[in-house]
């Protein structure tokens, strides 16, 4: 039963499915992800945005789908290796995941592809811009390419002879090789298919030059060229000896999980960077070839590496479209999506101090709508206050020459106590974490490092400073954030952070800051949420309040908006909820393994939204008998987040800014043009919108909103 346009609310016992098998009342995580992954792949389809923007979301399905197969997939495979009998309290078979993942990504490929090629390629040259593809040249192109191969390429290359019985090391982590099938060339006149061919590797130098080399113009048209293109074109002096037949594409994504999520004894830190050093040579996660290439290259290319049969996945000409984040716009801004303003927030500017401002009143930001100016101007006017005595924070995703880590540092040398938990373990980010850890330790910070088993994925900081009116008193200062403390993420995540110095959080924000230096403690909290504290249990409370409300006949309503779901105690509890009667509105960007629209599921629609920036707040909220409880939260409800990490889930106080955050979930619940409905299996359903029915696209009325808010003096 579809009940996505219904306000009906349908009651059913839950006893009547709990015999249900636990693989039919979820979706698969994995092929959730790749659900999701197809919505960004849905994006470039939609000529509704500027060709560029649509250009960047063939970058953002290529790069996420890389990550997938280093991480998900890799995980996968490793379990491959452990003997059935141990894996026989898995709810899951490992072999049956892998070949349904196999089947989906090959599937989408097929479909990325034929946009590229048939759309997006088609849309250039009509705007103007020629990419060359396996054609014919022009005059002064050719003599271009020969001099730019031999005086800018030719250097950089090292290519391979692929001799039979060898085993090479490796093919490096994510790089771009071509692999060459030819014959070498004989005086003796014997037909070309009857000798036998020599094979060989060449790495693509992407880590030296561009992969986009644009072209002299013609006529008014602009050219670019793929740099494996010309290499392919100069293949003839590279191998001098031989007759090229073809090149094809490959490359290897390896396992880049470091499995040190856990661990509980020896130095943390040490561990990390020596398996940071074998992350690059990993266990082969993937092997994408150009599904063009012959079998005997395949079969060479097998041996030679070391690869299984499960390592292959057929691709096309071209790989690393992630790439294409850097794809050349002779003509920009034509083609692009303007840039939107960002909106100064009134209370904050009407005073000199961030600090007397957040004194006077509870304040909400919304990135990237609003300037993430005024969080860096939190911590650099924190670091020179003669009043501030202590600055406490966290680090999850470190910045490139973090503006915050500055002001932090200035901190420390003007004899401030500065103490910030850096997360090490943020997959990924390791090595730059490490890197700013050990800058800030240099300047007298104290810096703690990591949790025994668990990651710090919580985003918030406190300053804690003289009260102006009684200096033996302190006066605290928070900012609670569901996205990283990152400059430059900010503008591209939408987010959502709370500046306040209401007691009811400072002094809980206190207690996790003591919690990091001394976790033997045992610590309460009332009024945040923390993953194996009180978030789990507070949570289901809050949901059990809502079915009681169903029982006494009011109005009850949940909406959640968050990235993922995931944890089964909490995708039980809404199916629960939903039977009751209670209407739930999910907002889940990324995996989802509950199933809508099942008969143990009535009552909860679930809504993903694609669009120019990434969908990264989580929102907490609760109807409560028409007194909205809202929370802004670092956690997805994910197994993870709830039970390997810990989170922040901050109320929201204010009743001025509850309406806001209200506000701001129904006009994503609103959205007709880039949400979608989520079925039963994950599958997108557009949104009915009727002919003379108004059009609401989530993101640009959020703009909207606030900038009547706060630029009009809303």
């Amino acid at each position: 039963m579809n009940n996505k346009n219904s306000n009906s609310q349908i009651i059913i016992p839950v006893k009547m499915f709990e015999k249900m098998k636990k693989q039919e009342r979820y979706y698969n995580r994995e092929l959730s992800w790749l659900s999701f992954n197809h919505r960004v792949l849905e994006q470039i389809k939609d000529t509704t945005l500027p060709l560029y923007e649509r250009i960047k979301f063939l970058a953002i399905y290529s790069s996420n789908l890389d990550e997938f197969y280093r991480i998900r997939v890799a995980s996968y495979r490793s379990l491959m290796t452990i003997p059935e009998k141990s894996l026989k309290n898995l709810d899951y078979s490992p072999k049956i995941i892998l070949e349904k993942i196999k089947d989906e990504v090959e599937r989408q490929q097929t479909e990325y592809e034929e946009i590229f090629t048939e759309q997006i390629i088609p849309e250039l040259e009509k705007s103007g811009i020629i990419l060359y593809r396996n054609c014919e040249l022009h005059d002064e192109h050719t003599a271009f390419l020969k001099n730019f191969f031999m005086r800018e390429v030719l250097p950089y290359l090292q290519p391979v002879l692929l001799t039979q019985g060898d085993v090479l090391t490796f093919l490096q982590d994510n790089v771009i090789y071509l692999a060459v099938k030819m014959f070498k060339k004989s005086k003796k006149a014997e037909k070309q298919h009857s000798k036998r061919p020599t094979f060989a590797v060449i790495k693509i130098p992407t880590g030296h030059l561009p992969r986009f080399i644009e072209l002299p113009k013609i006529d008014d048209k602009h050219f670019i060229f793929f740099l494996e293109d010309i290499i392919r074109h100069n293949l003839h002096i590279i191998f001098p000896g031989f007759d090229v037949e073809n090149s094809y594409s490959i490359k290897v994504s390896r396992d880049a999980d470091l499995l040190i999520e856990d661990e509980f004894s020896g130095n943390l830190l040490d561990k990390l960077k020596k398996s940071l050093s074998k992350r690059k040579t990993g266990a082969p996660a993937r092997f994408l070839y150009d599904r063009h290439a012959p079998d005997d290259l395949l079969r060479t290319l097998k041996k030679a590496f070391n690869l299984d049969e499960n390592d292959f996945v057929a691709g096309g000409r071209y790989d690393n479209f992630s790439d294409f984040f850097r794809f050349p716009n002779p003509v920009s801004p034509k083609f692009e999506l303007a840039p939107l303003k960002q909106i100064n927030h009134n209370l904050l500017d009407r005073n000199g101090s961030i600090m007397t401002a957040i004194k006077e009143n509870d304040i909400l930001l919304h990135f990237p709508y609003h300037s993430f100016d005024y969080v860096l101007r939190f911590f650099s006017e924190a670091a020179v206050d003669p009043k501030v005595e202590e600055i406490k924070t966290t680090q999850y995703r470190v910045a490139t020459n973090s503006a915050i880590v500055n002001s932090l540092i200035t901190a420390a040398r003007n004899g401030k106590k500065v103490t910030v938990f850096v997360e090490i373990k943020a997959r990924f980010d390791e090595e730059m974490n490490i890197l700013m850890a050990q800058k800030m330790k240099a300047a007298g910070i104290n810096v703690l490092e990591s949790l025994p088993g668990l990651k710090v994925h919580a985003k918030t900081a406190l300053i804690i400073r003289k009260s102006a009116s009684a200096p033996s008193k302190k006066r605290y200062f928070a900012f609670v954030s569901t996205g990283n403390f990152n400059e430059k993420t900010a503008q591209l995540y939408s987010d959502h952070g709370l500046f306040t110095s209401n007691e009811k959080i400072t002094d809980e924000l206190v207690k996790m800051f003591r919690y990091f230096e001394h976790p033997e403690e045992k610590i309460k909290f009332s009024n945040i949420l923390v993953p194996n504290f009180n978030m789990i249990e507070e949570l289901k409370k809050k949901i059990d309040r809502e079915i009681n409300h169903v029982k006494e006949g009011k109005k009850s309503h949940i909406i959640l908006k968050m990235n993922s779901l995931e944890e089964s105690d909490m995708i039980e509890k809404l199916y629960e909820a939903g039977s009751k009667g209670v209407k739930i509105d999910l907002l889940i960007r990324g995996i989802c393994c509950l199933r809508p629209d099942m008969p143990f599921s009535p009552n909860i629609r679930v809504i993903r939204i694609v669009d120019r920036f990434l969908e990264h707040s989580r929102i907490f909220a609760f109807y409560n008998n028409n007194r909205w409880e809202v929370y802004i939260s670092s956690a997805d409800l994910m197994n993870r987040n709830l039970h390997r990490r810990v989170e922040c889930a901050a109320p929201i106080l204010d009743s001025k800014l509850r309406k806001e955050l209200i506000d701001f979930l129904q006009i994503q619940l609103a959205d007709n043009t880039s949400a979608r409905f989520l079925d039963e299996c994950n599958n997108h359903i557009e949104i009915p919108v009727k002919e003379d029915e108004k059009r609401f696209r989530a993101q640009i009325d959020t703009y909207l909103y606030l900038e009547k808010k706060f630029l009009m003096g809303g």
